[in-house]
């Protein structure tokens, strides 16, 4: 089982890639570019990965140190700061829908999961004001919905998160076209396992069988559009359509993180073993069954390459590339441990 070969998640590197005002963005090979910045999009993501790895290390200081950079980029209701400069000071840059949904994926990780009720109480704080998200962009909904069904774990009878989640059930819902094209764009682009994932995890919370079905089939074709030659080909930097054949490059980290968490939820909910076999096709990518033959991150430092290219990888390890193979490891290990524990 590629479970006990694979490296265990560890927050090292991205401690490394930290300091006091929150991770930053970009990196030279392993070396932190503090002179570009931090974003609200990677603080949301570490601050769901902390929440995830109590028990690690560094887990508390980095919890405190993305939910700390949230709760200064966040403006009034869902509006949130994008980016701060190295020297502190926030950019122009508009506010995204992308990352309110960001930030509260992290916030309500933080509240279903994290064991410091100080930091739990400050991220439930954050989410309630920021619950107020209404996008249209698909995949700011959905960050936002799988925060919100995070959160109702903890807390059932939350309204504003409930109701979060039923709007984005909604737009999530919709389908593509033809059978032939199932998917709710004409393209796929981003991060795409993450629609389905937050269609089947807000089916399971709100009690619909019907929209679960639905999101597994979903799920289930991407699973098939994505592999090639026995392996993951990920959809790469500038999105494929039906035209479209693989293997096509660059490829990018956070497509098989989407993958891995995606189809985890799904084995959650099914018990179906294929989709367990399909989280550790998306950890195999990181560690070199891909297009390429090579391993999307670095053993020395334990993050993640910033892209597979067609002769190789992008050696630099920035913060999103390297928290999707932390995610992808834990998404990994969990699912070994519940195999482990599971009768064949």
């Amino acid at each position: 089982m590629i479970g006990a070969s694979a490296p265990l998640p560890s927050l090292r590197y991205l401690a490394r890639l930290s300091d006091s005002n929150g991770i930053v963005e970009h990196a030279q090979f392993d070396r932190p570019r503090r002179e570009y910045g931090y974003c609200t999009d990677d603080a949301g993501r570490l601050l769901g990965l902390a929440s995830r790895l109590p028990g690690d290390p560094d887990a508390f200081h980095l919890a405190d140190v993305a939910l700390g950079f949230l709760e200064r980029a966040h403006r009034e209701g869902a509006e949130f700061r994008l980016r701060q400069r190295g020297n502190g000071t926030w950019t122009e840059d508009r506010p995204s829908d992308d990352a309110a949904g960001r930030a509260l994926f992290g916030l309500g990780t933080a509240v279903a999961r994290a064991p410091w009720p100080e930091l739990r109480r400050r991220a439930l704080a954050l989410f309630d004001e920021a619950s107020v998200l209404r996008s249209e962009h698909l995949r700011a909904a959905a960050c936002a919905a799988l925060g919100a069904a995070e959160l109702l774990r903890a807390e059932p009878a939350h309204a504003g998160a409930r109701r979060l989640l039923s709007h984005a059930a909604t737009l999530l819902g919709s389908k593509g076209t033809n059978e032939t094209w199932p998917w709710p764009e004409t393209r796929l682009s981003y991060s795409n396992a993450l629609l389905p994932e937050a269609s089947l995890s807000a089916a399971i919370v709100l009690g619909d069988p019907h929209r679960a079905s639905s999101a597994l089939e979903q799920l289930r074709w991407l699973v098939e559009r994505q592999t090639f030659d026995g392996h993951f080909s990920f959809t790469p930097v500038g999105g494929s359509d039906s035209a479209s054949t693989p293997p096509m490059f660059d490829q990018q980290p956070i497509e098989a993180w989407a993958m891995a968490s995606a189809c985890a939820r799904a084995f959650a909910y099914t018990w179906d073993r294929r989709w367990a076999e399909a989280v550790q096709g998306a950890a195999a990518w990181f560690l070199g069954d891909n297009d390429v033959g090579v391993a999307v991150f670095d053993p020395v430092t334990g993050g993640g390459f910033d892209g597979l290219e067609s002769d190789g990888v992008n050696r630099n390890e920035g913060a999103e590339s390297s928290m999707a193979f932390v995610g992808t490891m834990l998404d990994l290990h969990e699912l070994t441990l519940e195999l482990e524990a599971t009768p064949n």
